[in-house]
């Protein structure tokens, strides 16, 4: 078995629009991509992780990914979470790719060891592994195999609804909580509760360095 992560990147500008009443554009691109560089460390140092495949529109993105020495699944157009990941896994499937896990960048706490052990559940086709947000509504972490087993539901509530896709299939499902990366970044709450956790971070240093931000925490 070949173990694959398919990391999904939207573009920067687009990203983080919950975050947009407190931060700028221009901060919510420098918080992107701390939060990139971080996952990336991660993934640099797994150890089970033989393929490492981008899906992203930005053309600094793909760049970035290229150095990385990443396979790289550009889109012309990016629609959803949802969409790119599909189109990817769909992508990989035809290309015989019959295991993936599929991991978001606001993640940044995510450390090799997580993503090793994520690869050590060894489980028979066909399956989902899910590691849940930390509260709980959110899916941070997917791995499916086949790779387009069902449709992503990434979004509102998406843990409780892969959950309702893998019991409909009838297929060997898995919940892994995983402190680490459940903790991803979306809200006010979630930058202060990072700044207790993330040190060393090129993730807390940028949001340290964010001035908009001072007066909450």
């Amino acid at each position: 078995m070949v173990n694959t992560i398919l990391l999904s990147v939207k573009d920067p500008v687009d990203s983080k629009q919950r975050l947009a009443s407190i931060l700028s554009p221009l901060e919510r691109k420098s918080l992107v991509w701390a939060m990139l560089k971080d996952v990336s460390s991660a993934i640099a140092k797994c150890q089970l992780a033989d393929r490492i495949v981008i899906v992203a529109h930005d053309p600094e993105i793909i760049q970035y990914a290229y150095k990385k020495q990443w396979e790289v699944l550009s889109e012309k157009k990016q629609i959803s979470e949802n969409k790119s990941v599909d189109w990817a896994s769909e992508v990989l499937a035809e290309e015989g790719v019959n295991d993936l896990l599929r991991l978001p960048i606001d993640i940044p706490l995510v450390q090799a060891q997580d993503l090793d052990n994520l690869f050590k559940e060894t489980p028979t086709s066909p399956y989902a592994l899910l590691v849940p947000s930390w509260d709980g509504l959110g899916t941070n972490a997917l791995r499916r195999s086949p790779p387009n087993l069902f449709p992503s539901k990434f979004g509102s509530d998406s843990f409780r609804k892969h959950m309702k896709e893998a019991r409909r299939l009838n297929v060997t499902v898995k919940v892994k909580k995983m402190p680490r990366i459940a903790l991803d970044i979306d809200k006010l709450s979630d930058l202060q509760l990072f700044l207790t956790k993330g040190h060393g971070t090129k993730t807390e240093e940028v949001i340290r360095k964010i001035r908009t931000l001072e007066r909450f925490f």
